[in-house]
């Protein structure tokens, strides 16, 4: 019996999937698997993960729009500790989506995991103090194959949530270049 759910095409966006874990919980706390294989080729994601990475950021942080260019990756992201708002937007070219983006709130009560695949750029901003977030890929990170988008980007238009702090990001992020200008994969 699977112990998960799946919305499927979540906003609308063909392949980006919204997970749901069962959870069995009881007076000592609680049980949830994070990942079984079988549960998701049942649900059709025929997916294997070879890297696991985790991160931890303070309020205000806003990490990406991120993508590799040469050797993409699906990523299956959730929180742990805190929240995000986590943001997908497709970078397919000729997909009817091309431009849309997707968020979705993560934290660590709802256990929500968001399935970004191949050919989206990612990005998420912390809510909470201080989140942490996993993420496993079906790809390893390569180093030299870094794309990005301008999180602020106006053809996108992504509404951002508003955080009571200043918004930081990395110098990398600072300077990325909107979608039509990016090296696309």
């Amino acid at each position: 019996m699977s112990q998960i759910s799946v919305e499927h095409n979540a906003g609308g966006i063909e392949g980006l999937c919204v997970i749901t874990q069962t959870v069995h919980g009881d007076r000592r706390g609680y049980f949830t698997e994070t990942y079984n294989f079988r549960d998701m080729q049942e649900a059709g994601l025929n997916i294997v993960f070879v890297q696991d990475n985790q991160s931890l950021s303070t309020k205000g942080v806003l990490r990406g729009l991120h993508f590799q260019i040469n050797y993409p990756q699906t990523k299956l992201v959730r929180v742990i500790r805190g929240s995000v708002f986590d943001v997908a937007v497709d970078i397919r070219r000729g997909s009817k989506t091309f431009g849309k983006w997707y968020g979705i709130t993560l934290t660590e009560d709802n256990r929500k995991q968001f399935l970004v695949p191949k050919g989206f750029a990612h990005g998420f901003l912390v809510l909470s103090e201080v989140a942490e977030f996993c993420y496993k890929c079906d790809d390893y990170w390569h180093p030299n194959d870094e794309g990005g988008i301008i999180y602020n980007d106006p053809t996108i238009n992504i509404s951002w949530p508003e955080v009571d702090v200043p918004l930081t990001l990395s110098d990398k992020d600072r300077i990325l270049l909107p979608l039509k200008e990016a090296e696309l994969p």
